[in-house]
């Protein structure tokens, strides 16, 4: 079995992407999180998460992300899947957080886009078919 454990993501204030991701997945919660030093410069760091898998963010950023609308070598999207994007949706924009762009037409999932606060694009799916061949067209 593989399974994707955590992702690792340096932004600018973990506070304020804590808001983001709480608003996305209030089930979740900050497992551990702590100060320390990268390469030589201090960093706060914090694991949002639940028992399996979690979002690493840590605070030690510098600059901004790149172009998304661009085509320089870099991260391009992190996708979740959901059981309800409406609700979903609705936490999001309630939290202060707009839809960044529009899913594509599918008969058998539904997914939109949004951006965290450093800039990260986060996709969220919702998938309207158990069936693989389906899912997956």
């Amino acid at each position: 079995m593989v399974r994707l454990e955590h992702v690792n993501l340096v932004g600018k204030n973990t506070e304020l992407s804590l808001v983001f991701y709480q608003a996305a997945f209030p089930h979740w919660k900050v497992r551990a999180q702590g100060e320390s030093e990268w390469y030589g410069k201090p960093r706060k760091w914090v694991h949002f998460g639940d028992d399996y898998q979690y979002i690493a963010i840590s605070d030690f950023g510098e600059g901004e992300n790149r172009d998304l609308t661009g085509h320089s070598v870099g991260f391009a999207h992190l996708a979740f899947a959901v059981t309800d994007l409406g609700a979903l949706v609705k936490r999001l924009n309630e939290a202060g957080y707009a839809i960044y762009k529009e899913g594509s037409e599918a008969s058998y999932r539904k997914n939109v886009y949004f951006l965290d606060e450093d800039g990260f694009e986060i996709e969220f799916t919702e998938y309207l078919s158990d069936l693989p061949h389906e899912r997956n067209a």
